[in-house]
């Protein structure tokens, strides 16, 4: 089997489920060690690290809460002391709340809110901040985005898609800044998919799949791949960019 990230420290935040976990398991396969963070799900965490050790890589999970900007420093610190290095990250915790509520919704819960900018968005920018200023040349980080980012589509997401959004310009920019030292970042916009985050009703969720160009929901796995490609060597000379797996959401 190619293990092109043989060697290579990967940290994927949000790992314990979902997306993350695919993630992780993924990066292990192409023979990166994989660091994950988890919040509270401290066993499914456990679980993961398990499988990527059994895959013959290092394995660790920290707990941090990503809301927490203070937080972000020791992490990186952390990993980089625990695997004596740091070459990929991977910002994938997030959350969404309030979902199909709109902003002028008497109901909607704003501390939820403001709660979700902060994970989604400035937590974001506090761990790139500290990995970039130890992360070794020729790394990678990729942000992991949404269609709703780039196209909203129906009323109550505004909150959602704005973080995204902010963090889809954050990324260009952080290409440009990082880009002598050969480190790139990237974009994945990730879509509807079978993970633990927070569901829409069912109404909104079919209404939300009939917008794509393939009505399904999809694998977790399937993003998962195209974050390992942009970790890996042959994705070397794409930075800023903003890619779909979203079935077509944005088409």
């Amino acid at each position: 089997m190619s293990r092109p990230l043989q060697n290579k420290v990967a940290l994927v935040t949000g790992g314990s489920r979902g997306l993350g976990a695919a993630t992780a398991r993924s990066l292990a396969d192409a023979g990166a060690d994989v660091a994950i963070t988890y919040v509270a799900s401290a066993d499914k965490a456990a679980e993961v690290v398990k499988q990527l050790e059994d895959k013959g890589v290092q394995a660790a999970a920290f707990r941090s809460d990503q809301a927490n900007t203070t937080l972000a420093p020791p992490l990186i610190d952390d990993v980089v002391a625990r695997f004596g290095g740091l070459d990929v990250l991977v910002n994938n915790a997030a959350i969404g709340v309030e979902s199909g509520k709109t902003i002028d919704d008497p109901s909607v819960d704003a501390a939820a809110l403001d709660r979700m900018h902060a994970t989604n968005y400035t937590g974001v920018i506090a761990i790139i901040r500290a990995a970039a200023k130890v992360m070794r040349d020729n790394g990678r980080i990729i942000n992991i985005g949404s269609g709703l980012g780039s196209r909203a589509g129906r009323p109550g997401f505004a909150d959602y898609a704005a973080t995204k959004a902010g963090l889809t310009g954050y990324t260009k920019g952080a290409a440009r800044d990082l880009a002598r030292r050969g480190i790139t970042v990237n974009m994945v916009q990730a879509g509807l998919m079978q993970t633990d985050m927070q569901a829409p009703s069912p109404e909104v969720l079919k209404l939300m799949v009939s917008g794509l160009a393939i009505q399904r929901v999809s694998d977790p796995a399937e993003t998962a791949a195209v974050i390992a490609f942009l970790a890996g060597p042959a994705a070397s000379y794409i930075t800023g960019a903003v890619i779909d797996s979203n079935g077509g959401y944005t088409a």
